[in-house]
């Protein structure tokens, strides 16, 4: 008789958990659709420092569209500069701005008005586009040192190469390939059920942070999306690295040191940016957890997601002639319309002090 009571208590137990399943996992979707806001890491605590980043964060943005609206400008204007190299920085220059302008405003925001709140639509719409607007900027950058490499290494080769449909058709399925990713990663992210709170640890909302608030096994399925795509991102590290291998290789075998230098002063700027994007990202993704902490965190994603687009910038135009030709000419030609322009408003403006007769002399004569 005990024997059966023990075994009437253990499948009373087991029907209970059965029945129990079901209500729990109700309740951690109701946890997850209960999410109306995510609360994100704040920079400081003080006041005065909420200000500083402000602030600080305001000069970098304004810097940023400042510089790669000066190249989006110049390369659009200045018919010397239609080329593929020119026509693959305006499009790195287009990504850079979006990405910046997806994360800076709103940090910028909470720290001016005191709050870490981003809404759920808006924590989505910050992963997606960040998630198309990095992939898309890597495979750009991927594409360029491709450029690079036909220019170098197969000049005779050029034209054919990367005419302009070519050039139209890599920077659509570079774009497309990152609006792609944002799909898969946004959509599989934020179907997952969440129920370890709403406090974000970035200051921004970004796929590795919304994982460690899921509950659930099924966030397995995203974990090996992003290995395929870091498995893809290395195999366009590969080609980058065996790209310049062989331009280092050639370019060292120019004869005259005016060919080596302008060899140089096109390649080293993209591979400039091509490390700095690589090495922050690699770090932020890839560092030991045994070194992982908030404020090491918050810096290195400065490193990889605020840095690159105010930086790309100054480190394409400081070797680059022909772009600081071209911007050197649309500034002066924007001074001689400021003070064409000046100058006509203040004769019309003397002319209407005089009187009608006055007026007609001073036309006559």
């Amino acid at each position: 008789m005990t024997h059966v009571a023990e075994v009437y208590t253990e499948s009373t137990i087991i029907i209970g958990q059965l029945i129990s399943m079901p209500h729990a996992q109700k309740k951690l979707t109701s946890n997850s659709s209960s999410i109306t806001e995510f609360l994100l890491l704040a920079f400081a605590d003080t006041r005065q420092l909420q200000l500083l980043h402000f602030w600080l964060f305001l000069g970098i943005y304004l810097a940023a569209l400042l510089g790669n609206g000066l190249i989006i400008t110049a390369v659009a204007c200045d018919h010397r500069l239609h080329t593929p190299m020119y026509f693959f920085l305006l499009n790195l220059s287009l990504l850079d701005l979006g990405s910046i302008s997806t994360t800076v405003p709103k940090s910028m925001a909470n720290s001016l008005w005191d709050s870490r709140a981003i809404s759920y639509s808006g924590c989505t719409a910050q992963v997606f586009f960040f998630t198309f607007l990095f992939v898309a900027e890597y495979c750009v950058l991927t594409i360029m040192a491709y450029d690079r490499y036909v220019a170098i290494c197969q000049p005779l080769h050029y034209g054919t190469l990367l005419g302009s449909r070519a050039c139209v058709h890599m920077a659509a399925a570079a774009w497309g390939s990152g609006f792609l990713n944002a799909v898969l990663h946004t959509a599989n992210t934020f179907s997952l059920p969440l129920c370890q709170g709403n406090a974000v640890d970035q200051f921004f909302c970004e796929i590795p942070q919304i994982l460690k608030l899921s509950c659930s096994r099924s966030y397995l399925t995203e974990v090996g999306l992003l290995v395929l795509s870091a498995c893809l991102a290395f195999g366009c590290f590969v080609f980058i690295l065996f790209s310049y291998v062989q331009i280092f290789r050639v370019v060292l075998r120019i004869p005259s040191d005016q060919g080596r230098h302008k060899a140089f002063s096109t390649c080293l700027p993209h591979l400039a940016v091509v490390s700095l994007f690589i090495s922050t990202a690699t770090f932020a993704y890839l560092k030991p957890p045994s070194i992982s902490s908030p404020v090491l965190d918050l810096v290195v994603a400065v490193l990889y997601s605020v840095v690159p687009p105010a930086v790309n910038p100054l480190l394409y135009s400081m070797r680059n002639q022909e772009l600081k030709d071209a911007l050197r000419k649309m500034m002066n030609g924007l001074a001689s319309s400021w003070v064409l322009r000046t100058l006509s408003l203040k004769i019309q403006e003397g002319l209407t002090a005089l009187s009608p007769l006055e007026q007609s002399k001073q036309i006559l004569s």
